[in-house]
Formats: C-alpha cells, structure tokens, sequence
C-alpha cells in the first residue's frame, strides 16, 4: 500500500510541476481554445495539458519499474511497456487535435489503430464471466479491445465540458476501481497489480492537474487529456477484466468475478450515460453523433441554474455515488448498501434540482404579485 500512495504522490507532483510549461508552450503552439457558442468559459484558454499528464505518467511508471514491489511486473511482461506506447501515441493524437481541430473520422481511425497496437502488445481479453466462463480467441480479444477502448476514450472526451469536470469523474473511477483491483490483488494471481498500478498513478494524474483546472482553468486538458484518461482506465479495466482463468474460478466468486465486466461500465457511468444520450439526440435530429451541442449533461446542471463549481461538485458526487456503491456490494451486505446509496440519492438529487426548484417559486411568487398589483389597479 505504501508504493501505490507514494506512485500517486509522484504522478500528482510531477503533473502539477510540468502543466505550467505545457501552458506556455501550447500558447506559443497555438493549442489555445477559442471560445464558441457551445463553450462555457469566457476567454481563450490554453488547451494540451493531457501533455504535462502522460509526462507525470512517464515518471510515475520509470519510478514504479525501480522499486523492488513492481519491477517483476516490467521484468517479466511487455505489458507497462505497450501501456507507455500507446499513451504517447493517444495523446499525440489528441495534440494533433487540439493545434488543427482534426475531422471526428480521422480521430477515430487513429483511435482504433492505436487499440489494435496495444491488443497486439499484451492488452488481451484472455476470457470473458459471461454465465460461464468462455475463452477468447485473437480476433473477438482485438475486437472487445478495440471497442471498449474507442467507447471509454470518446466518453470522457464527451463529459469534459466544466472545469475539472473530466479530471474529477476519472479520478473517483480509478480510486474505485483501484480499490477493488488492490483488494481483489491480495488473493488473486498478480496481473491485479498492474491494474493497481495504473489506477493510482492515474488518479495522481488527475488530482495534479486539477490544481491547474479547477475553475476558472488556466489550462484545459483538451482532447490530448480526455483521451489519455479514457485509454488509461480502459487499459486497467482490461487487464482486470480479461485475464480471469476460467480453471479458477468457483461458482460461490460468481459477483467478484463478474463484478471487474460492470465495474469498467460503472465507474464512467455518467460519461457513458452523457455519450449515449448525446448521439441518440443527434441522429434523431438527422446529425452526425459527433456534432457539437450545449444539450450535455453539464450544460443542463447549468440551465437549470448551477453555478460551474456547484454543477461539477454535484456531477462528482453521483460519479462516486455509483462507483463506490458498486465497490462496497463486493465488502458488505446488499441490503446495507442499497439503503445508504437510496439515501444519498435523495439528497444528492434535492441538490441538483434545488436551484431549480428554487427559481420556480421566484416565478411563481413574482406572477402572484403581478396578478395583485393588476387586481388592485382595478
């Protein structure tokens, strides 16, 4: 435990350290994001600082591969390694996107190459808790690679919208999903500590640029952070995921096991459920899924009357609501853990309906005595 806190501690410092000198050199590069009809925030603001994030990474992993705990894990697989290329290639990717604004298709294509690489490096589905445990051949592990990968990087891409929004919703699925990996990692065959391993240098990543982004931002992570992030926590999950031997398995581990497929899915749950809404909402409308809008989830916290730190802290508070609720099935008993995640559901859904219950009775109040003021007139 202590190597994992001091990872986080190392991938925290060395992101807060170097997002100043990504800042100035994406101004000098012109990555800055002018402010459009769709935008929340004000003025121009320097985008790439995904690039001082797979810099804090770098260091975090080099540190990992010389201390005695984790160095086997670099000894003895090309795994970390493949991780390290593909995050360079992503966020290259997403610089590319946030100096020229790349066409959504081109994106993507560069998306599903790098998640063949990383399949083709280590990242594997070995075999699937679907009922029964059934192996995966080499073409359905590149394909559920590949899918999961493009689906999990859009999706953050699509919730980062507020300030510290993104950084904020991934960090609490890492620590979720770290908690459970690491628990899982003390009777479980030691792939659980890689996927240990990369949840808590990520959720350094995300805690050090949030000293940088929390509103009002001096740097956006822009699409070479979002995506980084979304390549991250799907590397992790995948590794947990799909690495279970079918021969191992008892039937009364039946949730513990099928808990690493939902886990991935719950942790970015409000991404997932953000992306899905939106591109249902622009083929209906006859528009290409990857057309901008301001119907996304933040926005609508905004409409309804929230202030950006108000709608962030609140959006963060059900990320974790479902995420931990989920980690916790796998320690307590269900009924316990339903009662306490219905209660704060409650309270967490007073407050995001608050303004907006709020302005309602202004209205109500002010028609009230409009409609005494016209009675007295007369």
């Amino acid at each position: 435990m202590k190597i994992y806190i001091l990872l986080l501690l190392v991938a925290c410092a060395s992101v807060w350290l170097f997002t100043p000198m990504i800042r100035r050199a994406a101004v000098r590069m012109g990555a800055v994001g002018q402010v459009r009809k769709r935008d929340v925030h004000k003025v121009p603001t320097a985008r790439m600082g995904g690039v001082g994030m797979l810099l804090g990474f770098f260091v975090a992993m080099i540190f990992a591969s010389r201390t005695d705990f984790l160095s086997s894990l670099f000894r003895d697989s090309r795994q970390p390694y493949a991780i390290m290329a593909g995050a360079a290639a992503i966020c290259l990717l997403g610089v590319c996107d946030d100096i020229w604004d790349l066409d959504w298709m081109l994106k993507l294509s560069g998306q599903l190459l790098i998640s063949v690489y990383v399949s083709l490096n280590g990242i594997q589905v070995v075999s699937l808790p679907f009922g029964s445990l059934i192996g995966a051949s080499a073409g359905i592990s590149m394909t559920v690679v590949s899918v999961l990968m493009v689906i999990s990087i859009n999706a953050v891409n699509f919730v980062d919208g507020l300030d510290g929004l993104a950084s904020g919703i991934v960090a609490i699925g890492g620590i979720a999903f770290g908690t459970y990996s690491y628990m899982t990692s003390r009777t479980s065959p030691s792939y659980a500590s890689v996927t240990t391993l990369i949840d808590v240098v990520l959720v350094g990543l995300c805690i050090g640029f949030l000293f940088h982004n929390w509103n009002p931002a001096r740097l956006f992570m822009g699409d070479s952070g979002s995506m980084l992030l979304g390549y991250l926590i799907t590397c992790a999950s995948i590794i947990m995921t799909g690495h279970i031997d079918p021969n191992t398995v008892h039937a009364s581990l039946y949730l513990p096991v099928f808990m690493p497929v939902l886990l991935p899915v719950l942790v970015l749950f409000l991404p997932f459920l953000d992306m899905i809404m939106a591109i249902v909402r622009r083929l209906a409308k006859g528009q290409s899924p990857m057309h901008p809008d301001r119907m996304h989830l933040h926005h609508r916290m905004l409409r309804i009357g929230h202030s950006v730190p108000g709608a962030v802290l609140i959006l963060w508070g059900w990320a974790a609501l479902i995420s931990f609720g989920s980690v916790m099935t796998l320690f307590f008993k269900f009924r316990y853990v339903a009662a306490a995640v219905a209660v704060l559901a409650a309270l967490l859904s007073f407050l995001t309906l608050h303004p907006y219950i709020v302005k309602k009775k202004e209205i109500r109040q002010n028609q009230l005595t409009e409609s005494s003021l016209e009675n007295g007139f007369e």
